[in-house]
């Protein structure tokens, strides 16, 4: 499972008392950079499928970046199946039929989520290690963090530790040694000694704090698990993956602006009144008020719940034309002339005639 912050940023912010915002970054090189990772990661190793989870459906700008770039890298890669799946859908297989998967990619806040699940399902989230691997530096541990609640009790699972260990190993290129320490780890937890958290009446042979199952490790070392698959190690560093290629700059059309405003009367037609007012002779026009996301005007739905944070867009009166910053800038002058108080805005623009924007819920 690959997921990584090199294809996500976000930010959050307070726009007025009863709205939190963060927003979601994606970029192209990040996405670039961490699904061709997937994929050298899996023709590295022996896998066959690479499957990519995204919420595409609902985020269409950044998630659908994320699936693109995966489509259009699978391809080079002619030798793995691949497939894509929204993330609930995804996570609904992952808990039902882990076997299915064996490979998987996407952004960072779904990997965090689902391989906690994914550790949760092999018996618990302290059998996982973790890596963070970039073209000069590589960081490992545990998924699970620190587990401040239970520090210094002698009860922590350190398998998660140790396997994070062993893929450091792998990753210097000691696959040897790399193979020694699991192996050992595998016949240790085969022989039925395991920490409370996998501890299971029936099954395991004796339950043991953090040091004594790290101690057992110790005395497995050179031995292979008989029932359980042993492992062996026979690549370390992945190849290098170079820097995504420029590519050449799209043709940028400003078309529009979404102005955010904080206005406490709940009618979202009062507030269309007052900005018609202010637009005239602007060159631009009111075409949609959104609250919460949803469309409330123009035709909006009266049982529709609002909040004193609404989105209005603006287009340019004459259709298709593109707007300058100068119309904005005035607009937003007339703005405050009326009293009226704005807290953001976003500009719309078109790229190579596709639209960087989305449109309202009930658009």
């Amino acid at each position: 499972m690959t997921h990584g912050k090199s294809a996500f940023s976000g930010r959050s912010c307070a726009l007025d008392r009863g709205l939190r915002i963060d927003t979601k970054l994606i970029s192209r090189p990040g996405c670039e950079k961490i699904v061709r990772y997937a994929f050298e990661y899996a023709r590295a190793n022996g896998r066959h499928k690479v499957s990519c989870l995204t919420k595409d459906n609902i985020m269409k700008m950044t998630d659908g970046l994320f699936h693109q770039v995966f489509d259009e890298i699978a391809v080079e890669y002619p030798d793995l199946e691949h497939e894509h799946l929204i993330v609930d859908i995804g996570a609904a297989r992952l808990a039902d039929t882990p076997e299915t998967f064996d490979v998987m990619v996407m952004p960072n806040l779904y990997g965090d989520i689902l391989s906690d699940v994914a550790a949760q399902l092999a018996g618990s989230i302290g059998l996982a290690g973790s890596a963070n691997i970039g073209p000069s530096v590589a960081m490992f541990e545990a998924i699970h963090g620190t587990a401040p609640d239970i520090a210094g009790q002698n009860r922590a699972n350190p398998s998660g530790l140790l396997l994070a260990g062993v893929m450091m190993l792998v990753h210097l290129g000691q696959t040897e040694v790399a193979a020694y320490v699991h192996n050992a780890w595998l016949s240790t937890l085969e022989s039925g000694i395991h920490t409370a958290d996998i501890y299971k009446a029936g099954v395991s042979q004796q339950q043991v704090g953090t040091r004594e199952f790290a101690d057992a490790i110790i005395a497995h070392l050179g031995r292979k698990p008989t029932h359980l698959r042993a492992v062996t190690y026979t690549s370390g560093r992945l190849p290098m993956i170079s820097p995504p290629p420029l590519r050449a700059p799209a043709h940028r059309d400003l078309v529009g602006v979404d102005i955010f405003f904080d206005y406490e009367d709940r009618n979202p037609s009062s507030l269309a009144e007052k900005l018609q007012q202010v637009m005239q002779e602007s060159g631009l026009e009111l075409v949609m008020i959104t609250n919460r996301g949803v469309k409330v005007w123009p035709h909006g739905q009266p049982e529709t719940f609002c909040t004193d944070h609404w989105r209005c867009r603006f287009m340019s009166v004459e259709q298709g034309s593109p707007i300058t910053h100068t119309q904005i800038v005035h607009l937003l002058q007339r703005v405050i002339q009326a009293n009226l108080e704005f807290i953001k805005l976003e500009n719309l623009c078109m790229f190579d005639g596709q639209p960087g924007y989305s449109a309202g819920q009930g658009q």
